[in-house]
């Protein structure tokens, strides 16, 4: 009764070590498309807020209200 848990021939090896690999690079490239969608979500938060300020500056002014 063999107790391997594994393949042992070299070509299962290659196999599984090449599986292994290229689901680690797809999981790293994952990683980095994540960051980039979240810096992208901030910075469209940044652009609004900016708009949304100068959309009140402008508002104040032109009604000659005062800021609050």
């Amino acid at each position: 009764m063999s107790h391997d848990r594994f393949p042992t021939s070299s070509l299962c090896r290659a196999v599984l070590v090449t599986v292994a690999m290229l689901g680690m690079s797809a999981g790293l490239s994952a990683c980095n498309t994540v960051r980039g969608a979240g810096e992208d979500v901030s910075s469209v938060g940044h652009d609004v807020s900016r708009g949304a300020n100068a959309t009140q500056g402008h508002i104040t002014h032109s009604t000659g209200a005062s800021p609050q």
